[in-house]
């Protein structure tokens, strides 16, 4: 178009000019405003969750970030921020996906009160705020826990559920077993980062206990270790703590499956159960916390089909030991030294199991077998729903199975107090309906009288 075109243009069509004009500034500043957004987002906290700490009046508060904030900070206190801990802050890589995991370890909070929180830095700014609430002090209450395993990214069935009964206040604390995202490493960590993104409506405002699963094994369980803060010394991997009138076990199942990750690992773990174990048998300390819950991946007992799935047969690696040695066995250990109940997970479905050892059914009595039972009490709740779906179980239930279920669904214990404990299943796919309940009675905690 030659000069006068476009002088004769612009007479004629004044509007466009000036419209374009504008256009170019509005669009430039939504740019603008976008770059600005995203800048802020890489140094925004997410992935926000909470887990127990040391002791009941200690809290730690883990979040990861894009980028470094050059601050990891929580502010906090009751009803306005009163306090403000500074904790630490690591680089960790997934392939391409680099970010920073924030921990900070809050303490001498006063028991049994609710807290606000929120996380971030001076730099870049804070998170939305988050509540909490300290343990209760002592033995005497009614803990309620709710438990399971195998949640997804995809197909995360009973996280609505989850997120209803937490806004109810219906559990003090979470207990997740093993086998999240499916799998955390995939697509260079984003499909963790998705799904610490969504249980953080949950996690952020109630402890989120976790044990590793086999989906976790990628990088010697990295993704798992990085992602969670356990109390220990023991990268989450093993570590106990007490809640009311309960001694809580977590461990790994998964140190028997990955041996590439050295023997030494199972060796070292069943040690340190021993110890904890001789430590929470102390006659001081099981009159205070006389039930003994443990909680790990891969259960002993199963009636699964898979042929994959050891705990079908009479080899599983945790119930006998390693292979061929059948040494450092946990089924013998915890029944002698009375563990009151087993809480697994990897099966897509929900078993109770009458008390058992060695495959014997040892009943506290016919009329009533949750009564002083004569061994350990077993439950399988790895039904929370995941891409994998459900689990198929055997036609014939064995006769050591009291219960099962493949509905999507999760658990809940409840301590009465120090002799009842009820054990619920809810199904999500009946709309939150208790499917099976049974209550644990013991009058005297102690190792089970076969030995």
């Amino acid at each position: 178009m030659h000069i006068f075109q476009i002088f004769i243009f612009a007479l004629l069509f004044p509007y466009l000019f000036v419209c374009s004009k504008i256009l170019k500034v509005e669009n430039q500043f939504e740019l603008n405003e976008n770059l600005v957004h995203n800048h802020a987002a890489l140094y925004s906290p997410r992935h926000v969750h909470i887990s127990y700490g040391h002791g009941i009046t200690e809290m730690f508060v883990t979040w990861s970030t894009v980028e470094d904030p050059n601050g990891t900070v929580v502010e906090y206190g009751l009803g306005v921020f009163e306090q403000r801990t500074v904790g630490n802050r690591t680089l960790f890589k997934t392939g391409m996906n680099i970010q920073y995991i924030h921990r900070v370890h809050l303490k001498n909070l006063v028991a049994g009160s609710r807290y606000v929180y929120h996380c971030g830095s001076d730099a870049f700014g804070w998170s939305d705020l988050f509540s909490f609430t300290v343990m209760k002090e002592g033995s005497n209450w009614s803990p309620r826990v709710v438990v399971y395993g195998d949640l997804g990214n995809e197909n995360a069935q009973s996280l609505a559920r989850l997120q209803e009964e937490a806004v109810l206040g219906k559990f003090d604390a979470i207990v997740h077993n093993g086998d999240f995202a499916y799998d955390m490493d995939m697509d260079d960590g984003h499909i963790g980062d998705a799904f610490m993104e969504q249980i953080q409506p949950i996690a952020a405002y109630y402890p989120y206990m976790t044990s590793p699963g086999n989906h976790e094994q990628s990088g010697n369980f990295s993704q798992y270790k990085n992602r969670f803060t356990m109390p220990g010394n023991f990268d989450s991997i093993m570590y106990s703590w007490n809640m009311g009138p309960i001694h809580f076990i977590g461990f790994s199942t998964e140190v028997y499956y990955f041996l590439q990750y050295g023997l030494k690992q199972v060796v070292n773990q069943y040690e340190w159960l021993k110890q904890d174990l001789m430590e929470a048998n102390k006659a001081e300390n099981r009159k205070a916390r006389p039930w003994i819950i443990t909680y790990g991946h891969r259960p002993m007992y199963c009636s699964d089909k898979s042929i994959w799935d050891d705990c079908s047969t009479r080899n599983a690696l945790v119930r006998v030991g390693i292979p061929t040695l059948h040494m450092f066995g946990l089924e013998d250990l915890f029944n002698e030294n009375g563990v009151d109940l087993a809480i697994w997970a990897h099966e897509h479905a929900y078993e109770r199991l009458w008390p058992l050892y060695n495959y014997t059914v040892l009943n506290g009595s016919l009329e009533e077998p949750y009564t002083n039972p004569k061994a350990m009490v077993h439950i399988t709740t790895g039904s929370a729903g995941c891409k994998e779906n459900h689990s198929s179980l055997t036609d014939e239930m064995p006769a050591f199975v009291g219960f099962r279920s493949t509905d999507y669904g999760y658990s809940r214990i409840h301590a009465l107090d120090k002799t009842k404990l009820i054990v619920e299943q809810i199904s999500d796919d009946q709309n939150g309906k208790i499917i099976d309940s049974f209550t644990i009675i013991r009058d005297k905690h102690e190792p089970y009288t076969f030995y």
